[in-house]
């Protein structure tokens, strides 16, 4: 590897290039890179990282990647140089291919309806995180450990991160895989928490359900037209004036019998909260956040005020713990009328009327985390993470006995911790169903899990065709959501014709069907960072033809997902992986599955929600690999609580081999102290295109004819 330094003079100033003061090694065995004059009180405590790494002992001089600083035009510049050639990814939530060689994008959170602003080249979210890819399948990550105002640029032997802060530093990652990459991602940033069951479901929602017995139709139409579901979405109408924390006496008069009735149909409810705080003396919220100071200040020292959905709004400083303790407290009252979820939007923040759509640059936070106070310009792209995290503490304290769900549309590198996300306010398009795939790998290779697109496009009217379609591929998607906007057209399943209703049961079928194989792999991702929806590559680093796939994506490690508008795609492993349906008859819009040799796929019986699941009959997919053997695991818990972090869980091991013309199948509980459940058990043979399946038979150890 090399590092260019190189002086730059131009007409307006001479930029200063220098190797880092200071190098070391943490006890995670990742390079971090100290400029001069590094100022902590400037950057720390980082939001990134789960707790400050510690640095063990200087660099070895055969480090392989090494990065330069410099100053130029008031912006501070971190340089890594990369010798061989390499493919790029990750930079968070950002549009285009997930390739990102050749891009400049800015982190600066922004609301950017159908991602116009800028030529999208920002959106709600910004990730300081590149991840590189050799031709030899090894990896390095590159963390610039700063919040301020800033540009990544992955030019193909070079990347560059542009701030408009002071000086930062640089952590970077080298491992063998990209998989080993993504555990050290997460043993530096803090894996996400297993969310419940619930929330891996089909989610249904508009801008906007008003009155609640618009709320109470759409569930009733949901169990009637047999769409398997388990979350209704409350936005902003639900609220008395858009004041946050209240509900409309007229249209949300009983929230609690709405939400009793939603549970009475095993539905879970989600309700917004916006960081706006209506400036009105004599609402709660407002009187408490004005008693103890605990707003958002201009540079006056004056309480910011503006406006958004319920006209002029101050904003809470999330930087400062104690104001993130008094808006936890909210939620008690707020979430015992039988709320079970929570959707912060708005939390760029967004602001109406104000250049940039947001407060401006030199309104003031006073950061009570133990660094010092400072501009928005540095706190901005944090004000979503910090105002999630304060939620979830919220949350907890209101509900401590489950886990919190929480979606977040703006956040930060490091902020997968507090919440899930999607990918704000998309456009109805089938340019944007498309782009929704990269967006939603990136995310997951940029250390976010759990996230996923508006389901059908929010901005401007969908169709059947549209809806159909991404219905189809939006069931494979970490995180599941039809949403649409006011003043457009209807667009849940039922909405068209009896064709686009089909094709959506069919679809979310499926997703309800392979829900033990998904929470088994947002399991792992709790554990070790695995993206749930990964890239092509993921299967195999070395192999080069899958660099730039983008269209097709794995399922966890052993399911490939090829949407049907996509014709010629990559394949793994010479085309090796095997075709397989889970329907007897489908339709033309149903992705094309496929299934790693070497692996076993648990699938649940038929169910309209994760309350009817049951997973002591299962139906094994098993695809034997060239020696005649697979493998595979199930994770079971309680689907919600915390009884798993002391053990109450059960994690089999699924083993298969073939004899001839038997398969010979055995379960092995490999650790977890939930007691061993007695199965019933069907087997499917996949095979040539085709799944032969056994007749149901109970027991650990099965052997079926496979004939």
């Amino acid at each position: 590897m090399t590092v260019r330094i190189s002086f730059i003079l131009s007409s307006l100033a001479i930029a200063s290039v220098a190797m880092a003061q200071s190098a070391f090694i943490t006890n995670d065995s990742v390079a971090v890179f100290y400029p001069a004059h590094y100022d902590a009180k400037q950057h720390q405590p980082s939001p990134i990282f789960e707790q400050e790494p510690a640095a063990v002992n200087p660099l070895d001089a055969k480090w392989p990647l090494r990065v330069a600083f410099s100053q130029q035009n008031g912006h501070s510049i971190a340089t890594i140089r990369v010798a061989d050639d390499v493919d790029f990814y990750g930079t968070g939530e950002v549009t285009g291919p997930l390739r990102r060689n050749g891009r400049t994008i800015e982190l600066w959170n922004v609301d950017t309806p159908a991602y116009g602003v800028d030529g999208g080249t920002h959106l709600y979210q910004s990730h300081p995180w590149v991840m590189g890819l050799r031709k030899d399948g090894t990896a390095f990550g590159i963390i610039a450990d700063n919040t301020w105002r800033q540009k990544i640029t992955t030019a193909d032997h070079e990347v560059t991160f542009d701030s408009e802060g002071p000086a930062f530093r640089v952590f970077i990652i080298e491992r063998q895989s990209p998989q080993a990459l993504m555990q050290a991602l997460v043993g530096l940033t803090g894996t996400m928490s297993l969310p419940p069951l619930w929330s891996l479901g089909y989610h249904q929602c508009k801008f906007t359900y008003y009155p609640d017995s618009k709320v109470m139709e759409v569930a009733d139409k949901l169990r009637k037209h047999r769409i398997p579901s388990d979350v209704i979405w409350m936005d902003i109408d639900y609220m008395d004036g858009y004041r946050i924390f209240t509900f409309d006496p007229k249209g949300f008069s009983n929230p609690n019998r709405l939400n009793d009735y939603l549970h009475q149909n095993n539905f879970k409810s989600v309700y917004m909260i916006d960081p706006g705080v209506k400036v009105e003396k004599g609402y709660f919220v407002d009187d408490q956040g004005t008693a103890g100071d605990y707003w958002v200040k201009t540079r006056d020292g004056k309480p910011f005020e503006g406006d958004v959905w319920p006209g002029a709004c101050h904003f809470p400083d999330f930087t400062r713990p104690e104001v993130r303790t008094w808006w936890a407290t909210l939620y008690k009252d707020f979430m015992a009328k039988g709320v079970d979820g929570v959707w912060n939007d708005m939390n760029e923040p967004a602001v109406f009327g104000q250049k940039e759509s947001t407060m401006p640059r030199d309104n003031q936070h006073l950061n009570g985390d133990g660094g010092a106070a400072g501009p928005h310009l540095r706190f901005h792209n944090v004000f979503g993470l910090n105002m999630v995290r304060a939620s979830r503490q919220g949350l907890l304290l209101a509900n401590p006995q489950k886990r919190p769900f929480i979606l977040s549309r703006s956040n930060f590198l490091g902020g997968h911790r507090y919440a899930a996300t999607w990918t704000g306010d998309n456009l109805s398009s089938p340019e944007q169903m498309k782009l929704s795939v990269p967006m939603t790998l990136t995310l997951g290779l940029s250390g976010q899990p759990f996230n996923g697109p508006d389901i059908g496009g929010f901005c401007e009217n969908s169709n059947a065709e549209l809806v159909a379609q991404w219905t189809a591929l939006g069931v494979y998607f970490p995180f599941v959501r039809n949403h649409n906007t006011k003043g457009t057209i209807d667009q849940e399943p039922w909405a068209f014709d009896e064709k686009v209703l089909d094709v959506c049961r069919t679809a979310i079928n499926r997703r309800y069907m392979l829900m033990p194989y998904i929470y088994t792999c947002f399991r792992e991702a709790s554990v070790d960072g695995m993206p749930v929806m990964r890239p092509l590559f993921m299967s195999n680093s070395k192999d080069l033809s899958l660099r730039n796939e983008d269209r097709a994506f794995l399922l966890g490690a052993d399911l490939m997902v090829r949407p049907q508008w996509a014709a010629d795609v990559a394949q793994p492993d010479g085309g090796s992986w095997q075709k397989l349906t889970l329907e007897a008859n489908t339709d033309s819009y149903q992705a094309e599955l496929r299934q790693r040799p070497g692996s076993i796929i648990p699938l649940a019986n038929l169910a309209q929600s994760t309350a009817e699941m049951r997973t002591d009959s299962l139906t094994l997919l098993v695809c034997v690999d060239a020696n005649g053997q697979a493998e595979g695991q199930l994770y079971e818990d309680a689907g919600d609580g915390f009884d798993y972090q002391k053990g109450q869980y059960r994690l089999t091991e699924m083993k298969a081999v073939k004899l001839k013309n038997q398969l010979k199948v055995t379960l092995t509980q490999k650790d977890g102290q939930l007691a061993p459940v007695q199965r019933q058990l069907r087997i499917g043979y996949v095979n040539g295109g085709r799944v032969k399946y056994s007749a149901w038979k109970t027991g650990s150890e099965i052997t079926v004819s496979i004939k």
